[in-house]
This record gives structure tokens, sequence and C-alpha cells, in this order.
């Protein structure tokens, strides 16, 4: 959860700067990541490419235990 939570906050200055936020809700033991957007990220068209181009792919880089980022409400 460390690893995770310190990979998110280097994106999240990048994500702020556009007006939105990102926050690490779970992460489980089968490596899914759970995270939720604020701000203009919530209903952002290019929130599914920040999502898998950004987060997803920097967290699988830094961290090979998480297998997929998932968005929830």
């Amino acid at each position: 959860m460390d690893r995770i939570e310190k990979v998110i906050e280097l994106m999240r200055p990048a994500i702020q700067a556009d007006g939105g936020d990102v926050e690490l809700v779970e992460a489980r033991a089968d490596g899914t990541v759970l995270v939720r957007f604020h701000g203009a990220c919530v209903g952002c068209p290019s929130s599914d490419i920040t999502l898998q181009l950004g987060i997803e792919k920097n967290l699988r880089q830094h961290v090979p235990e998480v297998q997929q980022v998932c968005v929830v409400d």
C-alpha cells in the first residue's frame, strides 16, 4: 500500500494541475488497485486515458504486484 501511495503521490501534481485529483481507496491481495477521481477528473472524457496510460502504467512499472487499476465512485 505504501509503495502504491508513493507512486500516486508522484503523479498527483500533474493531475491536480488540470483541476482534478486521485485518491487511493484500496489495494487488494489479487493485485487490483481501486482509486477514486475527484474534481475535474469526474466525468472527464480523458479520465480513461489518465487511468490506463498514466496511473495504471506507472503503478505496474513501479509495483509489479499491481495487475489492474479500477475507478470507484
